[in-house]
């Protein structure tokens, strides 16, 4: 039974979870202020499908399985153009603003705490992101939320055709490939011009040679003859 338990755990996770912010709250009721936290937290699965939730409950664990439990009721599936999103988009929900630009492959994720959670966890490899409205997590995690479910719903309605991860590692593999043989081509090149170069000189010099050996030496008769 415990090696059981011991290979569940081991196990990986289905979705990963992101604690973003557990705030600790009262409330006052007639007894006296009654004490709770709460939890929001950012559940994903790196490939595309990404949740936000909120959990409240008297204690931090109660909180963040509540979370857990609501992102993955309101999980979107997130359209991405390879390893980036389609298009840019600004987005504002509430206090919170964001903005979200694609970025070409290695670019990595260039934006803040909350923003970054967000994007990670939904398998966006490359964004470009700005915190433009409120400083708050809370906000800006939802704005971000807002904002891909708003480029999911746009490609839906446009029909945008989108690149897979696949099929870009393709194309570079090609372009690579291509490179490859022009410098391998042109290293060929460049090495018969440097054989043809070397026999050029080496022709030369032999004839040079021929030259200096047909040039008949002056017999001593006749240099004292002219003296």
């Amino acid at each position: 039974m415990a090696r059981n338990n011991f290979q569940k755990h081991n196990q990986p996770k289905e979705f990963e979870e992101k604690v973003i912010q557990i705030s600790r709250v009262s409330k006052k009721t007639k007894g006296g202020n009654k004490i709770g936290f709460s939890a929001l937290l950012v559940v994903g699965d790196r490939k595309g499908k990404v949740g936000v939730g909120l959990g409240k409950a008297t204690d931090v664990l109660s909180a963040i399985q509540k979370g857990v439990k609501k992102a993955k009721q309101k999980m979107i599936q997130v359209p991405l153009d390879g390893t980036t999103i389609p298009f840019a988009v600004t987005v504002k929900r509430g206090a919170g603003k964001v903005m979200l630009k694609p970025a070409s492959k290695g670019t990595g994720v260039i934006a803040g705490g909350p923003v970054r959670a967000v994007v990670e966890v939904a398998g966006v490899r490359d964004v470009v992101a700005k915190i433009m409205g409120s400083d708050n997590q809370a906000s800006s995690v939802h704005a971000t939320f807002k904002a891909l479910n708003h480029i999911a719903n746009l490609v839906k309605i446009k029909g945008i055709k989108l690149r897979s991860i696949a099929e870009i590692e393709a194309e570079e593999r090609q372009k690579m490939a291509a490179i490859q043989a022009e410098a391998k081509e042109k290293a060929q090149t460049q090495k018969q011009n440097e054989t043809q170069a070397k026999k050029e000189d080496n022709n030369q010099a032999k004839k040079k040679e021929k030259a200096k050996s047909k040039v008949k030496p002056k017999s001593k008769k006749a240099v004292k003859a002219k003296s």
